[in-house]
């Protein structure tokens, strides 16, 4: 998907881009210069491609608070759905976006691809504005190529009425998530704590983060990668267990079987993104006021660690773009303005990445929102769980074939009834061959 045919040049550039993800030498990123574009008459006129549902919003904003820069926003496919690929094939053709929505676990495959302007100059004075970790996601070897937008910290969405009923405390570690789990399945012969997602890499990958796991490294100009470590099998032994006594339901969330239980209480709870609030009260809006949201359970008790789903979401300035200081500038403010950021948050983008949220209005007062979670402010749980985020994480180049194998790997163990342990040896050796066929050294 991101540059299936690397040429000699972009061979040696998914190389090096190990040594800028470690801090060496600046290799596969330009030098962040353009050659002057011709003098035009009017505001300059820049182009932002993204998926977001409403963006158009903040980017109206934009536009109405310039007089010297337009915007129009071209929305395209999601990303992972071909989105990525529109982009990268611009790039190559000389005719790329200004701006685009980048995922956070992306960016490295657009560097490999050589497809991101260096935006330091014009932007990296911006850096205090923002979430340590979120900043640094486009951040390498002191360069900058891409503004954080927003993340998926993770929660857990809950059935307040129905755990309550069962006389179950919410569940601060994953003991007491297993015992709770168990006494919802013997409450109804169709009920369950939740679905176990086998389709989702993104929430798998967040459930191992959040229990320690630490797969990618790039150590002397090589990757090192540890999918199967320590850490990630304690966390699949841990659902296995969930699994061989039947404690969750197999199923495939977004489904319209998932849709209708979520409806109808037989799953009771969902761990996911911030973003996620939006999706539960557009498929469940008849369950308003039943639910309610709590941190991620611990897998140490009085521990405080979360994660992400797949990281969040960046505006980079796509490489050959003819006005990179007003694309840099409009993604600089497009993420930090209160007016726009609030914007964002209420259209679904996902928690904010700038660090102060106390100017953000939709999460001071959001009426429609608190109230389907029984009056609860919900955003308190998701600022604290992004401040928990461990920021040692790092994205490797080729996260969709990570994605890819992932699912494909735990669905056939579901499925085939063998060890979930087996499936993440699959995927290590699976990313670990798909870096090498790249040109990229694995340690």
């Amino acid at each position: 998907m991101f540059g299936n045919h690397f040429s000699g040049r972009r061979s040696a550039l998914a190389a090096s881009v190990i040594i800028v993800l470690a801090g060496g030498l600046t290799a596969c990123s330009g030098s962040g210069e353009n050659p002057a574009p011709a003098a035009q008459e009017g505001p300059v006129d820049i182009t932002f491609q993204s998926w977001v549902p409403n963006i158009d919003q903040a980017v109206d904003a934009y536009n109405a608070s310039q007089d010297d820069v337009n915007v129009t926003l071209e929305t395209i496919t999601a990303g992972p759905d071909g989105g990525y690929a529109k982009m990268l094939s611009a790039v190559q053709a000389g005719t790329p976006a200004d701006v685009a929505q980048l995922g956070y676990d992306a960016i490295p495959d657009f560097l490999v691809n050589d497809a991101l302007e260096d935006i330091t100059e014009y932007v990296g004075d911006q850096e205090d504005k923002f979430v340590p970790w979120q900043w640094e996601t486009g951040v390498f070897n002191d360069s900058v190529y891409a503004v954080p937008q927003a993340s998926g910290p993770l929660g857990q969405f809950y059935r307040k009425d129905i755990f309550d009923s069962l006389g179950i405390t919410y569940p601060k570690t994953w003991d007491e998530y297993y015992e709770a789990a168990k006494k919802i399945r013997a409450s109804d012969a169709d009920r369950y704590i939740t679905a176990f997602a086998f389709n989702q890499a993104p929430w798998l990958i967040g459930l191992s983060q959040q229990g320690g796991g630490n797969w990618f490294a790039p150590e002397n100009d090589a990757w090192t990668v540890t999918i199967n470590d320590d850490e990630t099998l304690k966390v699949a032994e841990f659902w296995q267990k969930m699994i061989d006594e039947d404690l969750v339901k197999i199923e495939a969330d977004f489904s319209s079987e998932w849709n209708a239980d979520i409806q109808n209480g037989n799953v009771t709870s969902w761990i996911s993104g911030s973003w996620a609030d939006a999706i539960l009260r557009g498929t469940a809006p008849d369950t308003a006021g039943q639910w309610a949201v709590g941190a991620m359970p611990q897998w140490e008790a009085g521990e405080d660690v979360s994660a992400t789903w797949a990281g969040g979401s960046a505006s980079a300035v796509l490489k050959g773009s003819d006005h990179p200081r007003e694309a840099a500038e409009f993604a600089a403010w497009l993420n930090s303005d209160p007016e726009s950021v609030s914007i964002l948050t209420s259209v679904g983008a996902g928690w904010p990445a700038i660090a102060d949220t106390s100017s953000i209005a939709s999460l001071q007062e959001d009426p429609e929102v608190f109230a389907f979670y029984g009056g609860q402010d919900i955003w308190d749980v998701f600022a604290e769980s992004d401040a928990n985020v461990d920021n040692t994480w790092k994205w490797p180049p080729l996260s969709s074939t990570l994605f890819a194998s992932l699912s494909d790997n735990v669905k056939t163990a579901v499925e085939s009834g063998t060890p979930l342990t087996g499936a993440y040896d699959k995927t290590q050796e699976d990313m670990s061959a798909a870096l090498e066929d790249k040109g990229i050294a694995v340690n």
